[in-house]
């Protein structure tokens, strides 16, 4: 496992309004990921865990804190140090409980327009996404479009759409929530694999429990505070 730390994230708190109107979503999070490592983030809804998400995530910066990526300083506080967009757009991977590919085009073709967006040549990013979707075993599935995957295919997909920029970080949401729990577990295996083979660190939000043996590292939020779960917690999850 790469020492290199995927997210560095050190005191992330999030304000929502002012006076009688002020709501804390989250409070003094910090969070340390690995490349090569995937990491759950437990809590039940309202808990901050999307706040959370969005922050990292470059998307909804925090009211205080700061966000490295990748080893490069992003945030300090609401303060951006980069262009969020275009650093988000190469250096983060995300995946969402729905798909969200886009239904006229293929599944090829869902994969290489990230590569395009990016900068790389059609033919360069094209190649990449026949790598991707064959190494994470829908390659024969490249000319279907979305609407002609079943759920599972749709999602694995999406994990290498995830990864066609090359990520440092991939934030996943809930992203077996629409599935059975057999496809549900492959999904998280899948996630795993990807975090260990790619050296790309990876947080999962996930409710479902059954399948925690696959991280490395267990973090729960409640009422907007973060925590990481204790090495015995873990331990006995593997």
């Amino acid at each position: 496992m790469n020492d290199t730390l995927a997210l560095q994230a050190d005191g992330l708190t999030k304000v929502y309004g002012s006076g009688h109107t002020e709501v804390v979503a989250m409070r003094d999070a910090s969070m340390r990921v690995r490349r090569g490592e995937i990491t759950a983030l437990l809590g039940p809804s309202g808990a901050g865990k999307s706040t959370f998400l969005l922050c990292v995530g470059l998307i909804n910066p925090p009211t205080s804190g700061r966000v490295a990526i990748g080893g490069r300083p992003v945030l300090d506080g609401p303060r951006a140090l980069v262009d969020l967009r275009r650093f988000r757009r190469e250096n983060i991977g995300f995946v969402f409980q729905k798909s969200n590919l886009i239904p006229f085009l293929n599944a090829v073709e869902n994969v290489q327009v990230v590569g395009e967006l990016i900068g790389h040549p059609p033919p360069v990013a094209r190649r990449r996404a026949i790598e991707l979707l064959d190494a994470l075993g829908v390659g024969a599935r490249a000319s279907n479009r979305s609407t002609q995957l079943s759920g599972g295919e749709q999602q694995r997909v999406t994990v290498a759409r995830a990864l066609a920029n090359q990520p440092s970080l991939i934030l996943a949401d809930e992203p077996t929530a629409a599935l059975d729990s057999v496809r549900g577990r492959q999904v998280m295996e899948l996630f795993r694999d990807v975090a260990h083979q790619h050296g790309t660190g990876v947080i999962v939000v996930t409710h479902d429990q059954r399948a925690l043996d696959v991280f490395d590292a267990i973090y729960q939020m409640e009422d907007g505070v973060l925590a990481r779960a204790p090495a015995l917690a873990q331990s006995e999850c593997r």
